[in-house]
Formats: structure tokens, sequence, C-alpha cells
């Protein structure tokens, strides 16, 4: 099948954030666990120890704790961020239908946004709902598809933003003008819901509650890595994957001539800067921003993480640069 023809890029001139160095991380074992399809982005668990993930051909399916897979729906899109919502069904944020709501059960499909200020939520990234029903959603950019998110890389533009979907549908822009939106979860006091800037390099807070109510502070800034879904353990530390590290080349072009990403973009896509498999993930002290766990190190049949959570003491993760998902002993994953 022929690639989709590329759309136009605008690129800005931008200068990235400096890089900062982590601690060193563990290195521990991982159980990687085969899924019939590519790149499963995001994981999440479900009451009965299940691990739910979407395929870039759309299919979402279910993992038992010893590694069946089972097909449960079929989005028509790419599903990316999910999560477990209140009522028991699994929120999905999908390129280009929007963010949906799927039974668990049947695998039926309900459309919660498909579109906000008039136009199509093309890249919806990543999903949260609190307790009172209002669920928060993450757009990466507002002029790409997962299909061409390189051009939202070259580009360099802040078009992604983070939105809340009231219970009674109504959709509101809390923040917008974020360099590719991504990850979001909530702090386990209910604070703040905590999101990540993949391009920007870092977490930030966006508060509830408290005198900072509706304001944006910053948890950790300049990653030497670039930050992805995110998700909170069971003691409130804040699991963030790191897809990679930092490309030379993609920084080094953001504050120079667009003219050159524009003829960059133009190239096949294995002439472009690449991002180089590992695996990669790290939790956060939610006040802090402390590196307090994670791992990094690598592995033949798995890299480029992209979505994680704790299950029954393992963290699972899933990735863009497998057909496979993996999992380590969160025992083996502390400092």
């Amino acid at each position: 099948m022929p690639a989709p023809t590329k759309p136009p890029i605008d690129p800005a001139r931008w200068q990235p954030p400096p890089v900062e160095q982590l601690p060193d991380l563990p290195k521990p074992a991982l159980t990687v666990v085969p899924v019939p399809g590519n790149a499963p982005e995001d994981v999440v668990a479900d009451d009965d120890g299940h691990i739910w993930t979407g395929l870039d051909d759309g299919r979402i399916v279910r993992i038992t704790p010893d590694g069946a897979v089972t097909i449960v729906a079929e989005t028509g899109g790419r599903p990316l961020g999910l999560e477990v919502g209140r009522d028991g069904r699994l929120l999905v944020c999908d390129s280009p239908r929007g963010l949906l709501a799927m039974d668990m059960r049947t695998g039926a499909l309900e459309t919660l946004v498909d579109e906000v200020d008039t136009r199509p939520l093309r890249f919806c990234s990543n999903a949260i709902e609190i307790n009172d029903g209002t669920i928060y959603f993450t757009e990466s950019t507002s002029a790409f598809t997962y299909a061409h998110f390189k051009g939202a890389v070259l580009e360099a533009q802040p078009r992604g933003s983070l939105f809340r979907r009231e219970p009674d549908g109504t959709v509101l822009t809390e923040v917008p003008g974020l360099h590719f939106a991504n990850g979001v979860t909530p702090t386990a006091d209910g604070s703040a819901l905590v999101f990540s800037e993949t391009l920007g390099r870092r977490l930030a807070k966006y508060w509830l509650t408290g005198p900072q109510t509706g304001t944006v502070t910053t948890l950790v800034a300049n990653l030497p890595g670039y930050p992805d879904n995110l998700s909170t353990g069971a003691d409130g530390r804040i699991w963030c994957a790191m897809v990679s590290a930092v490309n030379p080349a993609a920084e080094w072009l953001a504050p120079r001539w667009p003219g050159l990403r524009k003829l960059l973009w133009k190239l096949p896509d294995r002439l472009q800067p690449q991002i180089k498999p590992e695996v990669w993930a790290v939790a956060f002290d939610p006040d802090s921003g402390e590196v307090v766990a994670g791992l990094r190190t690598e592995h033949p049949a798995f890299g480029m993480v992209t979505g994680l959570v704790e299950a029954d003491g393992r963290l699972w993760m899933g990735c863009i640069g497998a057909r496979a998902v993996a999992w380590a002993e969160l025992s083996a994953l502390r400092l």
C-alpha cells in the first residue's frame, strides 16, 4: 500500500530547551509479550488484571496476565492513549476519530468528542477521567493526524492543547499552545493533573484545587529525552514513558532556517532523523520532581516506550518500536 500523501508543513524557528541528565537507572530483566500487530502504543490495566492496548491497524486487544491475547474491537483509526473510565468503559484516544468510549465486554464504540472549536479533533493523544465525571484529554497537534506525526516534530509549532469535557458533553480548552501535548494523569490526592509536552521535554502540573487552581507549574524540565504517556503509581509516583533520547539532528534544525525542514519533510522517511530504540521509563516524585525509580536498557524485541502502567507488582509497557508489550518487576526498578 502506498504511503499517504504528506500534507505541507509550516516550520517555526524554535529553540528547544537545554538538556539535563537524569540519574542512572536499573537494567532489569524484561518479559516480552508478543501481540498480533504493530506498535501497541499505550497500556492500561482493568480490575481483573487484564492489560489493554491498541495497535496501529485500529485493533484493541486484551491480554491476560499469562500473555493470552484477544482482539476485542477495531476503531477504524489509530488507538493511542487508553484509560479505564468510571463507568467501566475504556476511554480510547484515536487519531483521527477523536475521543471514544468502548464497552470492554462487547467492543461497542461511542464517540465522545470528534471536534473542538468547530474543527476536527485530529490527534487526540491521552485522556483521564476524574471523580466528578469530567474528562481531561490532550491533542498533540491540531494540524496533523498520527500518520504524519513527524510533520509536527519538524514544524516545532505549539499546536498542542489540554482540553476538558464536562459530563454534559461541553468541551473547553484549558491549556493551549503546547509543544506536542501527550500524556496526562492525576496526582494521587486529586489536586492536580500532570501532563507531558513531548517536544517541550517537560512535565507540568495543571492545578485542579487550591490557590493555584487553573494555573500551570513545571514539575520537571529540560529532560534528556522525549516524554510520552504518563500514569500514576500506587504510591503516587508519576510514571513517564520516555520514547527516546534527544535527537541531535532534529534539535539542531529547530532554531534554523525553516526551509531546511520543508526540504527534509519531502524526503523519504528513511532519510529523516530516526529514533534509536531503547527501553526507558522514569518515575518522578509528584511534589519535588525527583527521580524515584525507573529503568533504562535495550532489548532486541522491544523498544521506544510510549505507555506504561503498574499492575500486580509489574510495570507493563507499550511501545511504537515492536510487535509486543513488555513488563518488568517493580521491585527491580527502585534506585
